[in-house]
């Protein structure tokens, strides 16, 4: 099961194909191969990315 790297909620909600979101924080996660993104998004509806604010290992997911 995967947890948000921001708040490490489990409530995580499927948004689309790779795409999920976080019920706790209200940011969005999309996975490419064994990797998280994360991206907050913004009153016009455009993502920016909180990438940086976690380091490598964070955004490793765990199979």
């Amino acid at each position: 099961m995967m947890k948000c790297p921001n708040c490490a909620s489990k409530d995580i909600g499927k948004i689309g194909v790779n795409q999920y979101y976080c019920w706790n924080c209200f940011i969005e996660l999309s996975v490419t191969k064994d990797r998280l993104f994360t991206h907050q998004v913004e009153e016009d509806g455009t993502l920016s990315s909180l990438d940086d604010l976690f380091s490598e290992e964070d955004l490793r997911l765990e199979m």
